[in-house]
Parts: C-alpha cells; structure tokens; sequence
C-alpha cells in the first residue's frame, strides 16, 4: 500500500530501553501514594469522618483509578492497532475522528432518544465512531490511505461533527451543557460500575488483538507479499478497525474523550524497546493505562480541595499537539495534499468588470438580507416602517458577519500565498485555534476582560500559532504535507487548551461556548464598527503589498535572488493574517472554513493577479458569511442555528470535495 510511514522509533543510543517504562511506572506509583496522603479528608466527628473517608476511597478513588488504568489500556491498544493497520504512525481515535463521531452520535442520542441511549450507549458510540472513520477512510482510499491525508480527512470530519455537537449543545441549553463537559473526559467515579462495563471489554479486545496477531505481522508487509501468504486482506483490516473502533467508543461511552493517548502510547511503548507488532500490541496497553493513570493523578494532586485541576481526558489532549509535532520527521514519502495553484477554469479578459459585477452582487445579497425573512404568517419582505423597526436588530450581525467573512477571505489569500499552499486557511493551519486559545488566557487573566481586551488576547494567540507553524514547517521548506500537520497539531493543543476551561462550566466556559459556536445574535454596535473598521484599515496594506504576494509563492530562493526581504516580509503577513482571523474569529467563531473558500473561488471564476484575487476573495468571503448568517436565521426558523457553524457545514463538505478531486 503507497503512502507508507516507518512506524519506529530509535531509542537515544546508551539509554536503556527498560529505563524510560521503569521511570512511568516509579511515577504512576509515588504519585498515586502521594494521592492516598495529601487527599482531602472529611471535617467533623471522628467516627463519621472516618466512614465517609472510607466511603470516598472504595466508592470515588480507587474506582477512578481502576478506569484510569483501564481506559488508558484500551486506548493505547487501539491506537496500537490503527496504527498498524493503517500502516500510520500518527493515527489515533482523535485523528481519524473518532473520538467525536462517537461523541457526537452520544449527544444526538441524549438529546433526542435518552431511551436508545439508556439502553446501549456503547452501541450507539460505536455507530457514531464507524461512521466517521469509514467516511475519513472513504475519502483517503484513492491516496492510498497515506498518513497526511487521512490526518486532514480527519480533522475535517472532527470539525464538522464538533460543529454540529455544539449546535445541539446550544439548542438543547444547560441539559447539553453537562454533556459537552462530560465530553471532555471526567473519570471521577461514584461506584464500580464503570470499571465493572469497561473490564471486559477491555480483556475481549486483548484476547480478539492477540488471535489478529498472525494477520497483523503480515500487514506489515506489501499488499501483493500479504495476499501471497493467503491473508483476506480487506476483511483483515475491516476486522482490525471494527475492533480498535470498538475499544475507543467504548471508553468514549463510559468516560468521554480522552484525546490523543492513541497516539502517545504505541510511541512510549517503542521508546520503551517494543519493536515487534506482538510487542508493541502488548506493551502499547500497558504504557497507555501509566499514562492516564499519571496524568489523572497530577489533576487531582494540583487541583484544590475535591477539585480537579481540569477534566483529565482535556489535561492528555494538552500533549497531544506537541506529541504530533514530535512525530512530524517520521511522517515522510507521501504524497503533497494540497490543490495546484492553477486551478483557474479560465483567466478574465476584463477582470475589473467581474470585480464590479461582485460587488453588486454583494449589494443586493446586502440589501435581501435585511429586508427579506419568515414570519410567523410565512416568508415577508420589510419595507417601510417595518423595515426601520428590523434594522437595528439585523443591521448589526449582517455587518459583522460581512466584515468577518471579507477579513477572512483576504486572510486565507494571504496565508496561501505566503506558504505557497492553495489548501491553506487560518481554520485548516489551525491559526483560528490559536486565537481561542489566546481568548482562554485572557479569561483565565482578567477573569471578564472587556471585548477590546479579548480581542487583544486572540491577535496574540493567533500570531503565536502562525508563526510557530511557519517556523516548524520551515525546516521542511514549507512542503504541503509538514505545513497541514504542523497546523493540525498547533489547532489541536490550542484546542485542549480551550477545552480545559470549558469543561469547568462557569461563566467563562459559556463565554467559550459561545465564542465556539460564532453566534451573531449578540452582536451590537460595537462589533459592527469593529468589523467596518478592522476590516478597512488591515485590508488596505494588503494592496500595497501585492509584489510581495505574487513573488513569494515562488519560494525563499527565488524571493531573495530579486531582493525581497524573505523574513521581514514573511512576519509582516503573519501579523496581518493573524490580527484578520483573530477579530474574524471572534465576531464568527473558529470554524467558518470561510478563509479556505473565498480564495479558491476567486480562483475557480478566474482572477489571476494578485491583487484582483485579494479584492475577489473579501467579496466572496463577505457574501458567503452574509448568506450563511441569513440562512442559519431561516432554516429552522424561529430558531436559530449559529452563523459559524452554519458556515463550517458549508465549508467543511467542500474541502472534504476539494480533496476528493485532487486525489483522482
């Protein structure tokens, strides 16, 4: 099968392989007897404190522990197993989707059919979890199911299923609030009964990984030498990933998502000398339960009181990302995913008149979007005084999500002309991610900063994340495949980050939720005005800069020998971009996809020139945002769905397409 990955990992030379799995286990140890010292104990009479002190470590602690060291064991055999099925080393329950198929499948249930849910909600996570790897699979299969693609098919599927758990979060108010925090990866524990469902599932997917052992050695090799040696090589692997999916929707069912543990553990347990399938399938579960097992202790240990410092499944997610970018070297020989920069249809001959015919566009869309809308008689057009009555009310959401929508066209433009990546997009390079997780900083700073404070926040954060990820993908030379996984793992521990206080479920985390969902139905004057304004004065440089964008996607070489400054230009860019999607993110939420599509329309009319595609993409990206806005107000009228996930259902299909047609 093409688009291989080697899947080991050297061990630093003089180290002994047995020092890295002793030091996990002289960890998981001392701190769990830390635990049993320093916890918390009951005030109050003697006796009674005494009893409930035994009450809390039969009932919550001990059986905390034994979920740890269970779920952590069946997370790390799964991983184990996708990744040798798969043939890569960076698959996981949280790259291939998974995690939030399952959890999206759990919140449809909960908040639809609590019965189907009552009565087996590790069937209903299964379906949930199947359904989103066989969709990433489907669309990586004519790539050969390389690393880098199925890692994209991944993210997207996760980010169109998070979209739409957070919509049935809002719709479904506080009783779904619970959900998305229990979604977050909690283990505490009020008796044994989740240890006593998990158990044997977990010894039925060792004993089924140790009868698949024959067929997973012989997967090792080529697809003619497995064939050869009479291996079923489609039921094969169909048996090994209904297994793996199994094992991770049921620890999804039990406890929520544990993010990115898949990906860790089967790298301890090669780091630990595993170098064999048999090895690393029976070590891979051991280091996965010292995993969970350490981290959940910490969150106890450095949480006050009965509190945890956050929910552990969001404290494993934090090493998600940098463990991705510590994988990064040993993903190579794939093929790029990214789309040609030539994917004009046809070059205009009057490109001025395309742009004036846009902009008309745009007015009118802007014109029936304030006037037109249902009404509890059916669809009406406001004229008049009614009119004047709904302006104040439509205005101002039209107005920022237009402004977001355009600033995110011209960011997306420029991150793809700065990287030479037309696949590029501050949502897909995880730069939008980074904003939230500046905006949760400056939560966690100032408590309930004012919106110019927020926005100051996530201008960092964003610019934090992009030039980490031009610096990590730089030493590749900016190729396709390190720059899209570089951005993948940026987003996902920025998104841990963000996770981390919204599972507290306090005022911050519905600030969060809120920010998550890009909600309008708030926006006021002063989003509007941020919007116009932000837009104007950030936007105008851009067209000065134009021989800039035209010469630097030709590479750093080329750029230098016509004396442009490379790095200088390169970091003013990124500010630009960054401080375009943290105020677009903050008015529309990180998911829109918008920044992906208006450039690659502009393109797809026919706009060759830079600048004509630079003023093409804020048209499209104001009329898309405009249109989606108007929309999530009329589907399911009265209610209403929020712009930036409307938007991300929009998006995200079309990428899912995007690459699809470039994989033929």
């Amino acid at each position: 099968m093409p688009g291989t990955a080697s899947l080991s990992l050297p061990v630093r030379a003089g180290l002994p392989s047995v020092l890295p799995a002793a030091a996990l286990g002289a960890a998981c140890i001392a701190s769990f007897v830390l635990l049993l010292v320093l916890r918390p104990h009951v005030p109050g009479d003697a006796s009674d404190a005494a009893a409930l002190d035994a009450i809390l470590l039969w009932n919550s602690l001990l059986p905390r522990a034994a979920i740890a060291l269970i779920a952590g064991a069946a997370l790390g055999l799964a991983g184990a197993l996708l990744q040798r099925v798969l043939r890569n080393p960076i698959a996981d329950a949280s790259t291939l989707g998974i995690a939030s198929g399952a959890q999206l499948a759990l919140t449809l249930s909960l908040g639809f059919a609590p019965l189907l849910t009552g009565l087996s909600r590790e069937l209903v996570a299964f379906a949930g979890g199947l359904a989103a790897v066989v969709i990433v699979l489907a669309l990586s299969w004519r790539r050969g199911l390389d690393p880098v693609t199925v890692a994209i098919s991944g993210m997207i599927v996760s980010l169109i299923a998070a979209s739409l758990s957070v919509t049935l979060v809002l719709a479904r108010g506080e009783y779904a609030m619970s959900i998305h925090i229990w979604g977050a990866g909690a283990l505490n524990q009020q008796d044994w009964s989740g240890v006593i469902a998990l158990a044997p599932r977990l010894a039925a997917g060792i004993l089924a990984a140790m009868l698949l052992l024959r067929p997973l050695n012989i997967l090792t090799l080529d697809d003619a030498s497995a064939r050869s040696l009479g291996v079923a090589l489609h039921a094969a692997r169909f048996a090994i990933l209904v297994l793996a999916v199994w094992l991770a929707a049921s620890v999804t069912a039990t406890v929520g998502i544990i993010g990115f543990l898949g990906l860790a553990a089967p790298s301890i347990a090669r780091l630990c000398g595993a170098r064999t399938t048999g090895q690393v399938t029976m070590a891979a579960p051991l280091t996965g339960a010292g995993v969970l097992f350490l981290a959940d202790c910490l969150t106890q240990l450095l949480g006050s009181g009965f509190s945890d410092l956050a929910p552990t499944g969001a404290a494993t997610a934090l090493f998600g990302g940098p463990l991705l970018l510590l994988l990064l070297p040993r993903v190579h020989g794939v093929p790029a995913v990214t789309a040609t920069a030539d994917t004009a249809l046809r070059q205009l001959r009057k490109p001025a008149v395309a742009l004036a015919l846009l902009a008309a566009a745009l007015a009118v869309l802007f014109v029936l979007v304030l006037a037109l809308g249902p009404a509890d008689r059916g669809w009406s057009l406001a004229l008049g005084p009614l009119f004047s009555e709904l302006l104040p009310f439509r205005l101002p959401r039209i107005v920022a999500a237009g402004g977001a929508g355009a600033m995110l066209g011209a960011a997306g433009f420029v991150m793809q002309r700065v990287t030479g990546n037309p696949i590029a997009s501050p949502e897909v390079l995880g730069v939008s991610a980074g904003g939230g997780a500046g905006l949760t900083a400056t939560l966690l700073l100032f408590g309930f900063p004012s919106p110019p404070v927020m926005l100051l926040g996530m201008a960092l954060g964003a610019l934090a994340a992009f030039l980490a990820m031009i610096a990590i993908a730089g030493r590749s030379g900016l190729s396709a495949e390190r720059l899209l996984l570089a951005g993948i793992a940026i987003g996902a521990f920025s998104m841990a980050v963000v996770s981390m206080v919204l599972a507290q479920g306090d005022m911050r985390s519905y600030i969060l939720l809120t920010w998550l969902s890009g909600s309008t139905n708030r926006a006021g004057a002063f989003e509007a005005w941020a919007a116009a304004i932000s837009l104007v004065v950030l936007t105008a440089p851009l067209f000065a800069m134009t021989r800039w964008l035209t010469i630097l996607p030709l590479g750093s070489g080329l750029s230098r020998s016509v004396g442009l400054p490379v790095l200088p230009a390169r970091l003013l860019l990124a500010v630009l971009a960054a401080t375009l999607t943290a105020i677009s993110s903050f008015l529309v939420g990180p998911l829109s996809l918008t920044g992906l599509i208006a450039p690659h329309l502009a393109r797809l009319i026919g706009f060759q020139r830079p600048h004509h595609q630079l003023l093409a993409a804020i048209l499209i990206g104001a009329g898309v945002l405009m249109a989606a806005d108007w929309l999530s107000r009329v589907v399911i009228y009265p209610y209403q769905v929020p712009v930036g996930l409307f938007a991300a259902l929009i998006g995200g299909p079309y990428l899912l397409w995007l690459l699809g047609r470039k994989a033929q």
